[in-house]
């Protein structure tokens, strides 16, 4: 990944791990820095078991695992499924992400992604950091198509990384893909398209080269 100081925009808790939780898991091993902004923690959508607020402990966690100092973790409260509505609020402070953080590098969903909250953090986060690297991650369950042509290689720490991680979200264990078997799988298949044992796979939607 291009640079030292990444930032990792997440719609929802979770996507940024599920996204390029290797990546970020090889990039703090690297000595890199890696700001992780979630946007919601998805209140009206926890299951009735869970307290209502459990994916702010739960992110809190999850990034701590790889490696993100509780300092470079932001969360936000928009509230899950409204995010196109509130899409000048989102560029404001994306803006202000930028100002701060001066990042060399910006991770984010795919802008084909058909979630309307990631797509929405997609298209605004292009319009805040159109003249630095941009990289999409891949979400292949939201992403209507992808184009697979950045590989991020990623080791058996980094991939273990990832599923701790991912095991901290106890309130989403119930998805199809929040469970090792696939995590594995997905990583495995992008790594053999390039003659690796494990990769995570980005769209290159803005690359600068110095």
């Amino acid at each position: 990944m291009i640079g030292n100081t990444i930032l990792l925009l997440s719609p929802h808790t979770d996507d940024g791990e599920l996204g390029c939780g290797a990546t970020v898991a090889k990039l703090i091993r690297q000595g890199k820095r890696v700001f992780y902004v979630a946007f919601s923690a998805c209140e009206q959508s926890v299951l009735p078991q869970f307290p209502k607020d459990i994916l702010i402990s739960e992110v809190k966690n999850a990034t701590s695992s790889l490696g993100i100092p509780s300092d470079d973790l932001e969360l936000h409260r928009f509230e899950v499924r409204t995010f196109n509505y509130r899409r000048q609020e989102i560029l404001d402070v994306l803006i202000q992400l930028r100002d701060k953080i001066k990042p060399d590098t910006v991770l984010i969903p795919s802008l084909n992604d058909i979630h309307q909250d990631h797509k929405t953090i997609a298209e605004e986060a292009l319009r805040a950091f159109k003249f630095i690297n941009i990289f999409s991650y891949e979400l292949p369950w939201n992403n209507l198509n992808f184009n697979t042509c950045a590989f991020e290689i990623v080791e058996e720490q980094d991939v273990l990384k990832k599923i701790e991680a991912l095991s901290k979200y106890e309130s989403q264990a119930h998805r199809p893909y929040a469970n090792e078997e696939f995590l594995r799988s997905q990583l495995r298949m992008r790594g053999v398209q390039v003659a690796h044992r494990y990769a995570e796979v980005f769209e290159a939607v803005r690359l600068v080269m110095p």
